[in-house]
C-alpha cells in the first residue's frame, strides 16, 4: 500500500478575506514569498500534472457528449419543433463558449485543482466560492448516482429480468477503484470513452446525409419535416399558437443547457495538466467548433429525418428505444442500429460517472484547500490521489438505491433537479469570477495582453454569459405556472433556495468581506506553471489525415 502523504495542513486563508496581511500586488512578491503562499493557500502542488494534451482535448468534449444529446434531444424536437431546437441548441453554445474562454483565461494564468471555487473564493468573495463550490460539488456527487442507475436501466434493453441494483453495486465498484488509480488512468480512460461518443456522433452524422439525400425506405426527404408538421411544435399554451411555439422554444433552451454541462470540466483539470499554459488554450478553441459540429449539425440532422410528431420522442424511457438516433434509423428501415446505439449509451453513462467522481473529488480538495472544507479532503497519496475526497464523493453513489423502491426514487427526483440547475449557477459564478478578475488585473497594473491566454470580447462577452444564465436560472421552473403547482415550484426553484442559504448561512457565520480589485491573490499557484517547459514532443511535418484525426480526437 502506498504511504499517504498529509497536505491538509492548510492555515485558514485570511488572504482571501480582505485583510491587512492580504498581498495587494502580485509584482510586489518575490518568488521565495509566492512560494511560501502558495503552499500557505493551498494549491496543486501535491496533485500530479498527468494529464496530456489529448486527454484535455478528449475531456472538453467527452464531458459536453452525453444523455443529453443521445437521447434528451429527441424530446428537444419534440417540444419546439426542428427549427427551434436548432436555434435553442446554437444559443445556449454561444453562453457556453462565454464561459469557457472566461474559464480559459483564468485557468491558464492560475491552473489549480477545483478552478471555480478558487477563482471565486480568491476574487469575489469567500461565501460565493463556498456557496458555490458545495452545490456544485453535491450536484456531481448525486448525478454519480443517476448514472450508475442508468446503467441499470440500459442493460434491461437486453435483460429486463435482471434487478438494476446489481448494476449500480458492480459499476459503483469499478469506477470508485479506477478513481483511486494516478489520474493518468482516468484521462486515458476518458479519452477512450470520448472517443466512442465522438466516433458515434460523427457517424451519425453521414449516416444522416445519406438518408436524407435518399438512401432510405422513402427515398429524398430533403426538408419534408420542417414542411409537414412544422418547423415549430406548440407547447403547453392553447389557442395562441405563436405564444405555444415560443414557450417550446424557451422550454428547449433550458434542456439545452443541461446537455452542455460538462463542457466547463476543462478547468478542473487545468489542475493536473501538464503545460496548462499550452494545452488549456488549445482544449477552448476547439470547444467552439467541436459545439458546434457535435451538438447543432446533430440536432439538425435529427430534425431533417424525425418529425416532431413521433410518439418514441416522448417516450420517457432511458435506453436506445428512446435516442432519436435510433428512432431515425427505424424510419429510415434500418434494423440493426438499436443495439449498437444502446452499447455506445452504456459507454456515455459509465464515462459520465467517470467523471462525476473525478471531478467532485477535485472540487473537493480545492474546498479544502481554500478553508471553505475540512483539511482532512486535502489528503493524496503520494501518487497524487486524493483519496479522502474520492471516497467521499463515491459514496453518494450509492444513493442510486433508493430507486429500488417507490419513496426513495421521488427523493431522489429531488436530488437529480438540485443537480440540473448547479452547472447554471456555477456558469454564473465563472463568470462573476471572471468580471473580477479582470478588474483585479486593471487595478494591480497587469495587461491582460500579458495574458498566457486572452478571451475574445471582453468584458462584454461574458456579461453576456452572465445575464443569459440568471435569466434561465429565474425562469426554467416556468411550466410550474402553467397552471400553478406549488409542489412542481419548489421542485424546480430548491437548488436556487440551497445556494442562497449556503451564501446567506457562511457570510453570517464568517462575516467575510468582499474582496478588494487591489488585494486579490493573482500569485498563489502561477510559480510552478511559469517554470514549467514543454513535456510533449511536436511533430512539425504531419499529414492531413494525421491533422484532421488529431483535430477529431485531440
Amino acid at each position: 500500500m502506498e504511504k499517504l502523504e498529509n497536505i491538509g495542513e492548510v492555515q485558514k486563508p485570511t488572504t482571501f478575506l480582505g485583510t491587512k496581511d492580504t498581498v495587494s500586488k502580485s509584482s510586489s512578491v518575490s518568488g521565495d514569498d509566492a512560494e511560501k503562499q502558495s503552499v500557505q493557500h493551498g494549491t496543486t502542488t501535491h496533485l500530479k500534472r498527468k494529464l496530456q494534451s489529448r486527454h484535455l482535448q478528449m475531456i472538453a468534449i467527452g464531458g459536453t457528449i452525453g444523455t443529453g444529446l443521445f437521447i434528451g434531444s429527441g424530446g428537444a424536437i419534440a417540444n419546439a419543433g426542428p427549427a427551434g431546437a436548432l436555434i435553442a441548441y446554437a444559443f445556449v453554445g454561444t453562453l457556453v463558449y462565454s464561459v469557457m474562454v472566461a474559464l480559459g483565461e483564468m485557468a491558464t494564468y492560475i491552473p489549480v485543482s477545483g478552478a471555480f471555487t478558487v477563482y471565486a473564493s480568491r476574487f469575489v468573495d469567500h461565501s460565493l466560492g463556498f456557496a458555490m463550490g458545495w452545490i456544485y460539488w453535491f450536484s456531481w456527487a448525486i448525478t454519480f448516482a443517476l448514472e450508475l442507475t442508468a446503467s441499470g436501466l440500459i442493460i434491461q434493453y437486453w435483460r429486463q429480468d435482471l434487478n438494476i441494483g446489481i448494476f449500480i453495486g458492480v459499476f459503483w465498484a469499478v469506477i470508485t477503484s479506477v478513481n483511486f488509480l494516478p489520474v493518468s488512468f482516468y484521462g486515458e480512460i476518458e479519452f477512450w470513452f470520448a472517443s466512442i461518443k465522438v466516433l458515434t456522433v460523427i457517424g451519425f452524422i453521414i449516416f444522416a446525409i445519406c438518408i436524407d439525400a435518399g438512401a432510405g425506405q422513402h427515398g429524398y426527404l430533403g426538408f419534408d419535416t420542417w414542411k409537414s408538421p412544422g418547423a415549430f411544435a406548440p407547447y403547453l399554451i392553447e389557442n395562441n399558437e405563436s405564444l405555444a411555439k415560443f414557450v417550446g422554444f424557451w422550454a428547449v433552451l433550458i434542456q439545452a443547457g443541461f446537455s452542455y454541462q460538462g463542457t466547463e470540466l476543462v478547468g478542473i483539470a487545468a489542475g493536473e495538466t501538464s503545460n496548462p499554459r499550452k494545452t488549456v488554450p488549445a482544449a477552448i478553441r476547439k470547444t467552439f467548433w467541436r459545439i458546434l459540429i457535435f451538438f447543432v449539425l446533430s440536432i439538425f440532422m435529427i430534425g431533417l429525418l424525425v418529425p416532431y410528431t413521433n410518439e418514441n420522442l416522448l417516450s420517457g424511457a432511458t435506453d436506445a428505444s428512446a435516442s432519436p438516433f435510433v428512432i431515425a434509423a427505424q424510419l429510415a428501415g434500418v434494423k440493426t442500429l438499436p443495439g449498437l446505439i444502446n452499447a455506445v449509451l452504456l459507454c456515455v453513462v459509465l464515462s459520465a460517472a467517470n467523471s462525476n467522481v473525478y471531478s467532485g473529488s477535485r472540487i473537493l480538495v480545492g474546498l479544502a484547500q481554500e478553508g471553505l472544507g475540512p483539511k482532512l479532503l486535502a489528503r493524496t497519496t503520494n501518487s497524487g490521489v486524493p483519496y479522502v475526497a474520492v471516497a467521499f464523493t463515491a459514496a453518494f453513489g450509492l444513493l442510486g438505491f433508493m430507486n429500488e423502491s417507490a419513496s426513495g426514487s421521488q427523493v431522489f427526483e429531488w436530488f437529480i433537479n438540485i443537480s440540473g440547475v448547479a452547472g447554471f449557477i456555477s456558469w454564473t459564478c465563472i463568470g462573476i469570477s471572471h468580471i473580477a478578475f479582470m478588474r483585479a488585473l486593471r487595478a494591480q497594473g497587469i495587461s491582460r495582453d500579458s495574458l498566457p491566454y486572452k478571451a475574445m470580447w471582453q468584458p462584454w462577452f461574458s456579461w453576456y454569459g452572465i445575464f443569459f444564465n440568471v435569466l434561465i436560472i429565474l425562469t426554467q421552473g416556468f411550466t410550474s405556472f402553467i397552471p400553478w403547482n406549488t409542489s412542481d415550484f419548489f421542485v424546480a426553484y430548491v437548488s436556487v433556495i440551497l445556494f442562497a442559504v449556503l451564501y446567506v448561512g457562511h457570510k453570517l457565520v464568517t462575516r467575510s468581506p468582499f474582496v478588494k480589485p487591489e488585494e486579490v491573490d493573482l500569485v498563489s499557484g502561477r510559480k510552478e506553471v511559469d517554470e514549467m517547459y514543454s513535456e510533449e514532443d511536436e511533430t512539425p511535418n504531419k499529414g492531413f489525415w494525421t491533422k484532421l484525426s488529431s483535430w477529431i480526437l485531440g
